[in-house]
């Protein structure tokens, strides 16, 4: 007997997010809030600036290590 539910029923929230809205789309404006919140943690003048050090040598790139 098969657990999964057919497609047809699962909900729209069940459904997978497409990869191409899963990246960041580096060179798109990434700013230090956005580096800060992407990995998780609180907007602080210590974040902030740690994320602006961290763009400042990684460029917006940066992001994209940690996001998926």
């Amino acid at each position: 007997m098969s657990t999964s539910e057919p497609e047809t029923s699962r909900s729209s929230d069940d459904r997978c997010t497409p990869d191409a809205l899963l990246h960041s789309a580096p060179g798109s404006g990434i700013g230090p809030e956005d580096l800060v919140l992407a990995a998780g943690r609180d907007i602080t003048p210590a974040t902030l600036e740690w994320a602006r050090r961290k763009l400042a040598a990684e460029g917006p790139a940066a992001i994209e290590k940690l996001l998926p």
